[in-house]
């Protein structure tokens, strides 16, 4: 849970900050959470709230609010809910939720390649990185798409992880069909490197299992404490071509393949979607709120990256896809539009009506408006730049104004475009506030 100590002293801690909660706002945190729930499922589903709702990341920024280093997010946990707890109660704002990393202790036994953390290979107080590389070169495509599973095993995994590098000793797992087949699989893996594979990944498995269920109480608390959550679910994801670009080939070969391997971009982009959607757990409506989220990071289809004609052939019928393939299962889908999307926002109006929410990080939230208003829901507006070196008056005033012009006749949900991990305490206050000055309907 959120601190350290007995399940008792918990107990009594949730019990000491409702009663402080219910004094504060003379309501219970059941009937505060009722009413941000309320206010998000109303402008999501274009209804106009009581009031602009408006939305914080607990992440970096959470952790030095409460004087850790970033390195809390990935080896102290239970401090860093204990940060993101004092920030939530201290800000108050509509959506409460935890945005830690990935646990650091998990990441070390793996030996990540793909990736470099505070407190793992970056000091405790550097920002995350993804490491991108070429993890599939451009003559395995035929692999890829041959046998997924084969190549994924065999390839792709001891390439991010150092500590799966056995793996690539594997034969074709076609062999094992044979009718002794199980006999070759038994011998292989009794080998020393095989059983030190296996023992490390049980105990990596226990450590995430710990972070993941702690994490799942730790919502629990904040939905008890009065704030929904908007955790993202087990979708059918963002587009395909992210996928590839992120992960497998790089920007750089991904970018090259559109020239020099068109149909096996198109065929990996399909194979893709069709075990992403295989793979996603439609909503269940039993469990958390009431706003179930779906969807994925959005990075290669934004305007800097490629024309609007390679857009139509490579990103958008993937993107266009597994959105559809998200709602049909009873998500609201929220991709993470990276970057500037000033081009295509008129794409974004084939998706179903009321069932999205645009949540953008530097596209033209005006033009959006006049563009999405009305079909859509739209996240953002506030640049975390603005939030870094701003002052609280520079703030209020950008936030009045995407509350008069966005906010108008409902469909905006007021945040951050991105992280806010250097944010000034006073400029985030100022954000949150604006909307309880100028936000109500």
């Amino acid at each position: 849970m959120a601190t350290l100590g007995s399940r008792e002293q918990l107990q009594e801690q949730e019990k000491r900050l409702r009663e402080q909660i219910e004094k504060k706002h003379g309501k219970t945190p059941e009937q505060l959470h009722e009413e941000r729930e309320k206010r998000i499922l109303d402008v999501v589903e274009l209804r106009v709230p009581d009031r602009v709702p408006v939305t914080v990341g607990a992440g970096v920024f959470a952790a030095k609010y409460a004087g850790l280093t970033s390195s809390a997010q990935y080896y102290n946990h239970a401090a860093f809910r204990e940060a993101c707890l004092k920030m939530m109660l201290e800000f108050e704002p509509d959506i409460g939720q935890a945005q830690g990393g990935n646990p650091g202790l998990v990441l070390e036994m793996l030996d990540a390649k793909d990736q470099r953390w505070p407190g793992g290979a970056l000091p405790d107080d550097a920002p995350y990185q993804f490491v991108e590389g070429e993890y599939m070169t451009p003559d395995e495509y035929d692999l890829l798409l041959k046998d997924t599973s084969d190549f994924i095993v065999r390839y792709y995994l001891p390439r991010i992880y150092g500590a799966l590098a056995p793996f690539s000793k594997l034969p074709p797992f076609t062999t094992f069909m044979a009718a002794q087949g199980y006999g070759s699989l038994l011998t292989i893996f009794s080998k020393p490197e095989f059983r030190k594979v296996a023992e490390l990944l049980a105990k990596a498995s226990e450590e995430q299992d710990r972070v993941r269920k702690e994490g799942a109480e730790f919502a629990g608390l904040m939905r008890r404490l009065g704030f929904p959550s908007m955790e993202r679910n087990a979708s059918a994801g963002g587009a395909p071509f992210d996928l590839i670009s992120d992960r497998l080939r790089g920007m750089r070969g991904a970018m090259l393949d559109m020239y020099r391997c068109p149909d096996k971009l198109l065929a990996a982009c399909d194979r893709i979607l069709e075990w992403r959607i295989a793979q996603a757990v439609p909503a269940d409506s039993t469990r958390g709120g009431k706003v179930k989220i779906g969807g994925g990071a959005l990075h290669r289809g934004s305007d800097g990256f490629m024309s609007l004609k390679q857009f139509e052939k490579f990103y958008w019928p993937g993107l266009k896809k597994a959105t559809f393939a998200s709602i049909e299962m009873g998500y609201t889908v929220s991709h993470f539009f990276e970057g500037v999307w000033d081009q295509r926002l008129e794409y974004l109006l084939e998706l179903p009506k009321g069932k999205l929410i645009f949540h953008t990080e530097k596209t033209d939230l005006f033009r959006a408006k006049e563009i999405l208003g009305g079909h859509m829901c739209i996240q953002g507006g506030v640049p975390p730049t603005l939030l870094e070196v701003g002052t609280p008056q520079e703030v209020e005033e950008h936030c009045k104004k995407m509350i008069q012009v966005v906010g108008k006749n409902g469909g905006l949900i007021l945040g951050p475009g991105s992280s806010i991990d250097y944010a000034k305490p006073a400029n985030l206050k100022a954000m949150v506030d604006s909307v309880k000055k100028y936000g109500w309907y």
